[in-house]
């Protein structure tokens, strides 16, 4: 982190000390500028928690989250009332009524459909693919060890990428086998000269090797679950990430609402004010704007069903808006939707036309099966 800032006085990398006078007063002095993160929420936020030597994170038993969590708590770290913070972790029915699996390993996107749907759907394609790996034996727990050690080799790689470190390195005869394998794709790696019986690897080969694997070993779950233009993108974003990731996009929009080009051109805290604004304003109308574009097509496909008589569609709309159709009703509210100014009649029934549309999905999928 320090070789990437550049935080470097006479050539030996300094650390912040701690008081904001002292560091800035040191900044000024030795023209430190500092260092921009791609996403500071995945290494300020607790997005997920360590094993101990008594106890993993993810030893493949039921209910290890316990044991793990009553570790942390005897060494006052944690709370064993609060959740268990995975990167990824499935919802426990007995708790939720309702099972399912979390992702934490993303924040903010800066748009819906394409962003979001793309990661979505490839959250899907992968938990797929991990129940193909465990069915068929291709991937066992002996092949993914949790001890402490190996977990946190196979994390920082995570954490590092949040930060925008371009490389990192592994024991050269790492105990993880399927990280091995991984790294037996990937190009571009050699041994470490700064540390010894390490591999050093970069971030962005490492990606494209991941893609080769998902191309390779799901190919019939990407034909079969339609995710090739999902896998299009992914490559896109990974190969042209300065372009095309979401970080970069949402980075474009901030500087644009600063009125600078470069984030290094702001203070930091300028830089986060105007992050925060764009935010609250312009990314969230955006994004409402994207889900009235998604509900508009959706209600227009309900005056479709009543149109035809289908189910209760003709029924329901009626019910709801009286002489309108569910496609005009839309259009005369969406300024009070944007300005968040609706009617509580306005809005209670814009809530029973979208549980409408979502009867419709049900009854969609439920035709399709």
């Amino acid at each position: 982190m320090e070789e990437k800032a550049d935080l470097k006085i006479f050539g030996q990398p300094v650390t912040p000390f701690g008081p904001p006078w002292l560091d800035k007063w040191f900044a000024r002095i030795f023209c430190l500028r500092g260092d921009f993160v791609h996403d500071f929420r995945l290494i300020d936020y607790f997005v997920s928690l360590m094993s101990t030597e008594r106890s993993a994170a993810l030893d493949g038993r039921m209910g290890n989250d316990r044991a793990l969590k009553k570790d942390l708590a005897d060494f006052g770290l944690f709370d064993p009332a609060m959740p268990m913070y995975l990167l990824y972790r499935m919802r426990a029915f007995s708790q939720m009524g309702f099972s399912g699996f979390e992702g934490r390993y993303y924040s903010l996107f800066e748009n819906l459909t394409q962003d979001m749907g793309h990661a979505a759907s490839l959250q899907n394609l992968l938990t797929a693919l991990a129940y193909q790996y465990i069915l068929s034996g291709q991937i066992t727990h002996e092949q993914i060890p949790d001890t402490p050690h190996t977990e946190s080799e196979r994390r920082q790689i995570f954490f590092g990428a949040a930060i925008g470190i371009p490389t990192f390195f592994v024991q050269k005869d790492t105990r993880n086998l399927f990280l091995r394998r991984i790294l037996a794709k990937t190009q571009k790696t050699r041994l470490s000269r700064r540390y010894k019986g390490y591999v050093r690897v970069y971030n962005a080969e490492y990606r494209k090797a991941l893609i080769r694997i998902i191309r390779e070993d799901a190919a019939d779950l990407i034909a079969m679950m339609g995710m090739e233009e999902t896998l299009k993108d992914l490559h896109l974003r990974v190969t042209d990430f300065q372009e095309c990731s979401a970080s970069a996009s949402l980075t474009k929009r901030i500087l644009k609402y600063a009125g600078t080009k470069d984030p290094m051109n702001l203070p930091a805290e300028e830089f986060n004010r105007a992050a925060e604004g764009f935010y609250r304003t312009e990314l969230r109308e955006s994004h409402i704007r994207e889900a009235l574009e998604v509900l508009t097509r959706d209600f227009r496909m309900l005056d479709g069903y009543a149109a035809l008589r289908r189910d209760v569609y003709k029924e329901v709309i009626h019910s709801t808006v009286e002489n309108q159709s569910a496609s005009d009703f839309l259009e005369k509210v969406q300024k009070e939707i944007l300005s968040e100014n609706i009617s509580s009649e306005n809005l209670e029934k814009f809530i029973c036309l979208i549980l409408l549309t979502v009867y419709a999905d049900i009854k969609k999928e439920e035709e399709r099966q």
